[in-house]
């Protein structure tokens, strides 16, 4: 079965997209336009991007001192993505978009990462960054930075982290001073002086495009020069590479933003990772009444977005629309392993079955798909990481239903979107990793070795746990936020369409064990989520939020299988699809029930009993 059956069988048969283009937003679409697009993208992905992959892991940026440098096959697969118009997919007409349903878009994306996520400058980036400005920016930042980033003329980044903080963002010191008594009144919004330093930025640094724009994290001084302290004095700002015209023309001027180093990572390598110094003086900018320059410099020009100490409040636009397609992007990885360790285990033969009278020697091996232990982490990849593509592409419908839905269903999808965004960034890019430590498993010693691309998937996988925020971070989110907020009304109707699903589910015949067992795990949940929570007390609660997290996850995927089984076996039924591939999501599905729901009891243990160890463990013990 590919990749593109299974996302055709979620897209039509379990989510129905195509009835979207009853929406007056999707009315010019419909399965023939969604195809095409799919079809546009998995060719581009086969013939740029994969043929790139492995030059861009051996072939890692560098910088003369001047430029950051990428293979030819880097600039050819930018081009041909930019070309395919896929920056603008999802947006209006009017922005040079197709106005795609969200979840069709994601899914022509995901072909992208399977085939090369470290390949063609990071699309997800650039289009997260004028999606943002388009929900916060002004009119004239919008048409001048997000409308050329969606044409490719500009690419974007997004500038958190700085060396000392890392996760941290309150303890952020990058300062950001009006640039002079006028500054309120530039067209392109109130201008700034920025000084400080950003780390872990992707795509800091290149020339796949004419300009790069950085969103960029600072806090303004109050009266006395001093940083407020915490999240509230943050603010956000626009600040390009290159300096621009009101009419998104290059002034020619470079800004005062300096690539101070690349970083070398153990995947995702085909993608510049840097270090960047905001106003250090190395190109510094003249002020804006034309004067002359100070030895530093005075900083570099940035241009507030939103309201002063708004800054978190908007960066968080990008920040949950990155963490869903690190999910994503994480997902394709798995798939990508899977799918070559079920080819390396359909070719190699090795060993022979274990019959009645035990092994017969003289018998001829036998393909590693005949051995059972083989199957059984063949399922697991298979269901952990189709699974996980289901989550992703419902989390995508939920998008388009908080745009385009009615407002009581609009306003369910929103606060649904809210409570899956950290289990649909967390949950694949830890089981979708597993997964590729599996496709490894699977090639046996010749899957640690450069010879097979499995090593390279489990090693871009590896950083997906901790970008766009650490499985801790996700876990303080879920527990700590999401379930609690608006008095638990997240939880409720997550909890709802779960039960919804256990009702179909326990009048078939065949699914009432699984109906029941996920009725089971949804009550444990629920019971372990009031017990820590029971005494009020945060560090008590959170203290173990990660296994939360992961039983949260395990009970989500379980609810997602079974949504996707029972439109299997009414494909099944109906007799008009493929038998073969319904009844492998079938066996997916179960073994997720018989081998991974279980797990969640484990997990849920220290959580209800608000278990202290990890709390009250002294240092010096270590």
């Amino acid at each position: 079965m590919s990749t593109r059956e299974t996302v055709d069988f979620l897209l039509y048969r379990w989510l129905a997209v195509e009835g979207l283009a009853a929406r007056p937003r999707f009315a010019e679409h419909g399965r023939e336009t969604f195809d095409a697009v799919l079809d546009l993208c998995e060719r581009l992905a086969a013939e740029q991007f994969a043929p790139a992959n492995r030059i861009a892991d051996t072939e890692e940026p560098w910088f003369d001192g001047e430029r950051v440098h990428l293979p030819a096959s880097s600039h050819a697969a930018a081009e041909a993505y930019v070309a395919s118009g896929m920056l603008a997919a999802a947006q209006d007409t009017a922005m040079g978009g197709m106005q795609l349903p969200c979840v069709v878009e994601m899914a022509a994306q995901a072909f992208f990462s399977k085939a090369g996520i470290g390949v063609g400058g990071g699309g997800m980036l650039t289009s997260g960054n004028a999606n943002l400005l388009m929900a916060h920016g002004t009119p004239l930042q919008r048409e001048v930075f997000a409308k050329n980033e969606f044409s490719g003329r500009f690419f974007g980044t997004m500038c958190l982290s700085e060396p000392q903080a890392g996760s941290s963002l309150s303890d952020i010191v990058t300062r950001a001073v009006p640039d002079g008594a006028g500054h309120a009144d530039d067209p392109l919004g109130p201008r700034y002086r920025l000084r400080g330093n950003k780390m872990w930025i992707s795509n800091g640094d290149h020339e796949l495009a004419e300009n790069i724009i950085h969103l960029v994290l600072a806090k303004i001084p109050d009266a006395d020069g001093r940083l407020v302290p915490g999240t509230r004095g943050i603010s956000l700002f626009i600040v390009p590479k290159k300096l621009v015209d009101t009419d998104g023309r290059l002034t020619g001027e470079r800004n005062d933003v300096a690539l101070a180093g690349l970083n070398h990572k153990l995947g995702y390598r085909g993608i510049p990772n840097t270090l960047l110094n905001f106003g250090e003086g190395r190109h510094p900018v003249r002020a804006a009444d034309g004067g002359g320059l100070d030895g530093r410099g005075a900083g570099a020009i940035g241009y507030l977005v939103g309201e002063p100490g708004q800054g978190l409040r908007c960066m968080f636009h990008m920040m949950n629309e990155a963490r869903i397609a690190v999910g994503l992007g994480a997902t394709m990885l798995g798939l990508a392993g899977y799918e070559a360790s079920l080819d390396y285990a359909r070719t190699r033969t090795q060993g022979r079955p274990v019959g009645p009278a035990g092994k017969d020697p003289t018998q001829p091996p036998v393909a590693l798909i005949r051995h059972a232990d083989i199957r059984r982490m063949l399922l697991a990849q298979k269901s952990w990481c189709e699974g996980a593509l289901a989550l992703c592409l419902y989390c995508a419908r939920l998008v388009d239903e908080q745009h385009t839905g009615e407002p009581a269903a609009a306003a369910e999808a929103a606060l649904l979107l809210e409570m899956l965004t950290p289990i649909a960034k967390s949950w694949p890019s830890e089981w979708c990793l597993e997964a590729n430590s599996l496709a490894i498993q699977v090639h046996g010693g010749y899957g640690y070795t450069r010879d097979f691309p499995v090593e390279q998937y489990w090693r871009d996988n590896r950083l997906n746990m901790i970008h766009e925020g650490t499985h801790g971070i996700q876990a303080l989110d879920l527990l700590g936020r999401k379930v609690v907020m608006d008095g638990g009304r997240g939880y409720a109707a997550w909890a709802a369409r779960v039960n919804a699903a256990i009702e179909r589910a326990i009048a078939r015949p065949g699914w009432a064990r699984e109906a029941n067992e996920l009725a089971g795990a949804l009550k444990a949940l629920g019971h372990a989520t009031r017990a820590a929570w029971a005494t009020g007390q945060p560090e008590e609660a959170l203290a173990n939020a990660t296994p939360y997290l992961q039983a949260f996850g395990h009970v989500t995927l379980a609810w997602v299988w079974l949504e996707v089984a029972l439109a299997a076996e009414d494909a099944l039924a109906a007799a008009d699809g493929a038998a073969d591939a319904d009844r492998g999501r079938l066996a997916a599905a179960r073994y997720f029930f018989r081998y991974e729901l279980p797990r969640i009891g484990a997990w849920l243990g220290p959580v209800e009993s608000r278990e202290p160890l990890c709390r009250e463990m002294d240092e010096a013990w270590f």
